[in-house]
């Protein structure tokens, strides 16, 4: 963090930053142009049934979330942040051209989740190397960078899914592909606007106390049981809210009938518009001292999570049987979207503030380790569909979501005593990690 400040370019960031996050706006491009098309591709194209479907979906979120824990200590000991974007990138181009292969499904995904795996930890990790650790423009970069990566995350299904639904499943997968071929391009073309990388080494001895190191370790282990168990409901929204876009909702709108894999661009369309006014909501409210706590911002995030889906529960039960107004489809996003800004980013920025010295790829993936697991599970309550009513479906999700406020609402004292002990120690600002840092939208 101690790197000096590159010339501006825009908003007044380091031009290193616009590389970033271009590099990873078209990372999620390939990767939510493929996720859009996944469900719908094997059911409809390979003729898998929905609890297959289902499962596969969930083992595949998993891995591709379980590869990072082990690539970011690769990064972090060997290969180094910069050499291990550039090849996590390219073995995830490969994958996603493999997608174009029907024979080759399973293999494709294994290889987009192992480039998967170098690439996540590392990519958003190098952003704190472009800042002098006075620097008054490093709170803001987070949010730019944030922003860019979402707009990948908008094209993504308007074109891949487009180009699925309109000519075939393998010209949007092939889109996917060129997508993320474009993202390790620009990385390359960008590479003297970023840093000089310190060498990897091993991690420093932590100098705090022994019991403070435990209980940081039980805190996040804590925070991460409760992610997971929040994840098992989060994720249906690119397994079974697939389905119940395509199969339950009415999207003919102006009179034209809008391809389901579109309206995922919903959600970081929403994630654009809503995070700036977000923002100044938690900053006025810090003004008058009447922020929520970060663990507290976490709970309300999965109850507005747990309301999304009983909204999605009544508009079948209104429905009667028939097929939902899209604009049930358009709520249920509203109400999703601010959670998953409510929980994800300040989820993500507790493990990023935590991290020990130069382990912060390491540190960073752990957190998706709950995100393994959540998708593990969330797999296999999606095979619940084909088994219940879909009333009770949403209801049953609606559940989950809120066990998971309650067990984040029960650490709060515990995660502010600790946070405060962290703040004593290293003297960072905790607001701009948490605010700044965050998944694109498929932590």
């Amino acid at each position: 963090m101690s790197a000096t400040a590159q010339p501006s370019s825009w908003f007044g960031q380091p031009r290193g930053l616009t590389v970033l996050f271009l590099t990873n706006m078209w990372e999620q491009f390939s990767y939510y142009g493929m996720r859009a098309l996944l469900v719908y591709y094997m059911t409809s194209t390979l003729l898998f049934g929905q609890e297959k479907a289902s499962s596969i979906y969930g083992f595949y979120t998993a891995f591709a979330y379980f590869t990072p824990i082990i690539g970011g200590t690769i990064a972090d000991r060997w290969l180094g942040k910069k050499r291990a974007v550039i090849i996590g990138a390219a073995v995830m181009a490969a994958g996603h051209f493999m997608m174009a292969i029907q024979p080759a499904l399973y293999f494709a995904l294994a290889t987009i989740a192992i480039g998967n795996g170098l690439f996540l930890p590392t990519l958003p990790s190098q952003i704190n190397d472009l800042y002098r650790a006075d620097d008054p423009r490093r709170p803001w970069a987070y949010n730019v960078y944030y922003v860019g990566v979402n707009v990948g995350a908008f094209l993504a299904p308007l074109a891949c899914g487009f180009l699925g639904e309109t000519y075939g499943w393998h010209y949007g997968f092939g889109a996917a592909g060129v997508g993320m071929l474009t993202g390790l391009i620009l990385y390359l073309a960008g590479q003297r606007y970023l840093p000089p990388e310190q060498a990897a080494a091993a991690p420093e001895t932590d100098r705090r106390p022994s019991h403070r190191g435990r209980d940081t370790a039980l805190l996040l282990l804590g925070i991460g049981l409760a992610v997971t168990v929040f994840r098992a409901s989060y994720e249906q929204i690119g397994n079974t809210i697939a389905l119940w876009m395509r199969d339950d909702v009415d999207r003919v709108i102006g009179g034209v009938e809008v391809g389901a894999a579109m309206f995922f661009s919903l959600n970081p369309l929403l994630v654009m518009v809503v995070t700036p006014l977000l923002l100044a909501r938690w900053r006025r409210q810090a003004e008058r001292g009447r922020e929520l706590s970060v663990m507290q911002k976490m709970a309300v995030g999965a109850l507005l999570v747990a309301a999304s889906y009983l909204l999605v529960a009544a508009a079948e039960a209104f429905s009667g049987g028939g097929r939902a107004h899209w604009l049930w489809l358009l709520g249920y996003f509203l109400i999703f979207t601010v959670g998953e800004l409510y929980i994800l980013p300040n989820g993500l920025g507790i493990f990023a503030r935590l991290a020990p010295p130069k382990l912060g790829a390491s540190t960073v993936a752990a957190w998706y380790f709950a995100i393994f697991g959540g998708s593990l599970a969330a797999g296999q309550v999606g095979r619940l569909w084909s088994r219940v009513d879909h009333v009770s479906f949403f209801v049953v999700l609606a559940a989950i979501a809120t066990a998971a406020a309650l067990f984040l609402y029960l650490l709060d004292q515990p995660t502010r005593r600790i946070l405060a002990s962290a703040d004593a120690d290293r003297g960072d600002d905790l607001t701009d990690v948490a605010e700044g840092i965050a998944r694109p939208l498929n932590a």
